[in-house]
């Protein structure tokens, strides 16, 4: 199965605040917000959604391919991602620009304050999802990541109209697209994912009900944070996935993302839909106990363990053939 993923690549600066964000936050002054938290730490990651999850697949074993603007810093960055397993041949690498950008503030409850500045990810608009398949022979899967809104918006077009099954996953792009941009990016989709809060912020700004919004997709994936995540299809039963035990939480930042990455995977070895969420959240749990979204690490019999302990014996068995992590290069 050939997987495109399409959307950001940046470099992450997480920083972290050694209290609560809430404690700072005054009741009936919240219309005038200036505030400063001093954080304890500063580290500098790869990141960006696209490239997180398209990292995630290829630790896994598989090849997907990346499809997104990058700067002119992107050589040490593409060698990393081709080291493992990344298809970074429809990269577009800007001539002026730098890579995008993304800074966030992680509280000891884990919520987050961030910023993102798009930089390179503003010439994704120029990239060409229908000769990009002609080229590869076509298309199985391509998600549509948060991105630039108009190249989003152009994937979505270009997928229905040339016929590549698409997955929809707006992610923090949902909070800057307006009801009838949201409309035209979900509608068509074979998969939809998202979080809890982003189903509420989908419906206040489409106006679509719970029924109207999944009548426009194939599945709903949505993530449900510690509990797992929740998998909706039609003439189907829904799926509901608990999250493996962590041994730490060290650091939310890209877990979604790498709930995809083995998601995908799981769609890629022709797993059911219980399968793929259940590595998706194997995945996003080693990310969850790591700095930075491309740094946590295993080996196929430390992966094969903690999936055994969480999911039960026959789900291992399922997984077991397929994983052949890259791990540690």
């Amino acid at each position: 199965m050939k997987v495109a993923v399409a959307g950001s690549v940046g470099r992450d600066h997480l920083m972290t605040f050694p209290g609560k964000f809430t404690d700072s936050l005054v009741e009936g002054s919240l219309a005038k917000v200036s505030l400063s938290f001093l954080v304890d730490n500063l580290d500098i990651h790869r990141g960006g959604c696209a490239a997180n999850i398209a990292f995630g697949m290829g630790a896994l074993g598989l090849n997907p391919l990346l499809v997104a603007a990058v700067g002119k810093d992107w050589a040490d960055y593409n060698d990393w991602l081709v080291r493992h397993g990344v298809n970074t041949e429809h990269v577009k690498i800007s001539k002026e620009l730098y890579t995008a950008t993304f800074i966030v503030t992680t509280d000891e409850e884990l919520n987050q304050i961030a910023s993102f500045f798009p930089g390179a990810m503003s010439e994704a608009r120029e990239l060409d999802i229908a000769a990009i398949a002609e080229r590869e022979g076509g298309l199985d899967l391509f998600l549509i990541g948060p991105d630039d809104p108009d190249a989003m918006l152009r994937h979505s077009e270009t997928a229905r109209r040339v016929g590549i099954s698409f997955a929809a996953d707006p992610s923090q792009q949902l909070a800057r697209m307006d009801g009838p941009a949201v409309k035209q990016l979900v509608t068509g989709a074979k998969y939809l994912f998202l979080n809890e809060y982003e189903l509420a912020l989908m419906l206040q700004k489409t106006g679509w009900s719970d029924a109207e919004l999944f009548n426009q997709v194939e599945v709903r994936v949505v993530t449900l944070g510690s509990k797992g995540a929740r998998i909706e299809e039609h003439g189907k039963p829904t799926i509901t996935v608990g999250a493996p035990a962590e041994k730490s939480k060290i650091d939310p930042t890209g877990v979604g993302d790498s709930f995809r990455s083995g998601f995908l995977a799981g769609l890629s070895w022709d797993l059911g839909h219980e399968r793929c969420a259940q590595l998706g959240s194997m995945v996003a749990t080693f990310c969850l106990e790591t700095k930075g979204t491309q740094e946590y690490f295993y080996d196929r019999e430390q992966f094969m363990e903690r999936f055994l302990e969480a999911y039960g014996q026959e789900a291992a068995d399922e997984v077991a053939r397929h994983i052949n992590p890259r791990m540690g290069l």
